[in-house]
This record gives structure tokens, sequence and C-alpha cells, in this order.
């Protein structure tokens, strides 16, 4: 019989024991709350439990972390994880899981779409379930949790045959490294069914924060109050589509801000379906550093927020400053094809 192997502190505070309760309820599970003796995690389905202090760390977690990535980058190769997070402030749920999804994610992790529950003071974070729910906030805190448990044991990996992608990019062809790096990628992905589309500037007009019912109005017919390219094109091809490739040039250790405007404006559609079996990758390039920040920005919109699987290893990552110079990263054209071999893995019949 399979468990969950629960990586957290030795020491939890009794809203995070709770938490877990609710989250294993009837469950086999294993405690994992040292760095000791830990072995590779492969082919599992793993709960982070983390216990942050006044400043936002989790020790405990992160010396676990720091050895498996001592046991190489494949220590969680095609596991499966969620994660719960309890602050004892109003701050750093967000940052601390991001974190850790994306350093385990480059471990071989994959997360479930709206991976986190997250509990910070006074559970206020639940206010607005509050407004549909006859509860207390504390229990629509454990609700979550056992909904999110239920999830990750009853998650499966779908293969499928002819996958559809959707690629995303606000970049100009001539001189654009990321999209360049994007097209080495492709030109390995032959058993894909591909989908370009160019977000230009001024064809999306970011989100401008519409009520509820207005939102939920529009989604209903899959629409939304601004209308235009989202709505003709982005929408219906997102729908259709198994895996959204977002090509995200590191602008300000931020993504572009089209694309962000993209990500708003998929609220209204999120509104109407699930992206539960839907999967997000990105090709990243940077004129110097910051690669990460982007990719945990993409991450914790659209697999934290918004509900898309995070597969394993979902970023390629590169360094590049003038037009062009991608094309010399030493054995990038090799580093492309690893890529594209990571998606077929995890998305074609065996």
């Amino acid at each position: 019989m399979s468990e969950i192997y629960i990586i957290t502190s030795p020491k939890k505070s009794k809203i995070l024991e709770n938490m877990i309760e609710n989250f294993i309820l009837g469950k086999p599970y294993r405690i994992i709350d040292s760095p000791y003796k830990i072995e590779k995690l492969q082919n599992k389905k793993i709960l982070f439990a983390l216990e942050l202090d006044e400043a936002g760390f989790c020790h405990d977690v992160n010396m676990i972390l720091s050895k498996l990535v001592s046991l190489g980058n494949d220590s969680l190769s095609n596991s499966t994880a969620a994660i719960l997070t309890k602050s004892p402030n109003y701050h750093f749920t967000k940052s601390a899981s991001q974190n850790v999804i994306f350093l385990a994610n480059s471990l071989g992790c994959r997360f479930i779409g709206h991976p986190l529950v997250e509990a910070i003071k006074d559970f206020k974070n639940f206010l607005t379930w509050q407004k549909t729910l006859n509860l207390t906030l504390e229990e629509i805190c454990y609700m979550q949790c056992k909904i999110l448990g239920d999830r990750l044991w009853n998650f499966e990996i779908k293969k499928i045959p002819k996958p559809k992608i959707l690629a995303l990019h606000a970049s100009n062809r001539k001189t654009s490294n990321t999209l360049m790096l994007w097209h080495l990628v492709m030109n390995n992905l032959t058993d894909f069914d591909i989908k370009e589309l160019h977000v230009e500037n001024g064809t999306v007009l970011d989100c401008i924060g519409c009520s509820f019912k207005t939102c939920i109005h529009f989604s209903e017919q899959k629409s939304c109050f601004y209308g235009g390219i989202m709505v003709e094109e982005i929408y219906p091809e997102v729908e259709k589509s198994d895996v959204i490739i977002w090509i995200c040039p590191n602008y300000n250790d931020a993504i572009s801000a089209n694309l962000s405007a993209v990500i708003n404006r998929l609220t209204a559609l999120y509104r109407k379906i699930k992206f539960y079996d839907k999967r997000i990758y990105a090709v990243v390039v940077s004129g110097n550093s910051g690669g990460d920040n982007v990719a945990k920005q993409i991450l914790g919109a659209l697999n934290i927020n918004k509900g898309f699987i995070l597969p394993p290893y979902f970023v390629i990552s590169e360094i590049a400053n003038d037009p062009g110079t991608i094309l010399k990263v030493e054995n990038i054209e090799k580093k492309a094809e690893n890529f594209a071999n990571i998606i077929k893995k995890e998305l074609l019949h065996n």
C-alpha cells in the first residue's frame, strides 16, 4: 500500500498538527522530520508541512531539503506533492511555500494544482470562504486541508496521445533570446500539436478587478469585461490545451507586463473551468541573475493560485544578454533537447 511522506518539523504548533491530521485522515503516512538517514524519495506522495517562525523560516524543512539537494537533482523524481504552511503572523506563507515548491520541483517533484493550504494569524485568509460557509475560520482551514489531502491521495498521472501545447510570448522574434530558446525546445517536440500566440503590446488590457458578480457573469459565457484577444483567441486555446508554456524574459526580476496581464485576465475563465488537468512550463532567460524569481512568480500565480499542475523540472532558465547570445551558450542545443525530453516523459504514453 502507498503512503504519504510528511516532511515537517519535529516541534509543531497545535494548529499545524490539526492541519496535518485533517490532511491525512485515515491515510497511511510516514513522518520525516530530520535530515539524518534520509534517502531519495522517488515516485512518492509527499506533504511538506511548514511551521514558520516570526521571521518566516522553517529551518527543519530547509535542512531536509538541503540534504535532498546533496543526494542529486533526481532525489524527488516523479514524486507528487502538496504543502501546508502555518505562520504566526500575516506574512511569509506564500513566499516560503514558493521557495519550497521551486526547490522541490528542481529535484523532480510535481505539485498538484492548488497545492497549498496556508494558515496565517487568526486564520484571516479564510474570511472570503466564510461568506458562503457556516463554519468558523479555523474549521474552514481544516476542511480545506482534508480536501487537499484527498486530492493528493487520488491524483494520478495522465498520459496523452497527442498533447496540445499553447506557447504564449510577448517577444520580438528577431531579437528575443527567450523566444530563440523556446524554438530550440520546440524543434524537439515533434509529437505535439503546438499553437504559438504572440501577445502584442496594447492587445491585452490588465484586469480592473471587477466585482465577483460581474466576473461570474462574464465567466459563464467564457468571456471577460474587456473582450479582445483574451476572449477571441487566448481563452479558447487555453481551454483546449493540455500544456501552457510561458515564454518569459526576465524584466527586472519579474514577468513582462503583457504576460502578467494575461495571467490576471485568466480569472474569468478560471471561474468557469478548473485547470487541474493542465500543466505549465516556462522558458526564462535573464540578462544576468534572477531567473528563479521569475519562475517563482509563474508557479505562484499559476500553480498555487490558478490551479495548473506544476510538472517536474517545469522551467528551463538560462543567462544571455545581447540579442542572439543564447545560441552561444555552451551545450544550449543539448539543454533544449533535454528540456523537451522532460516534457515528453511527463505527457506522452510510455
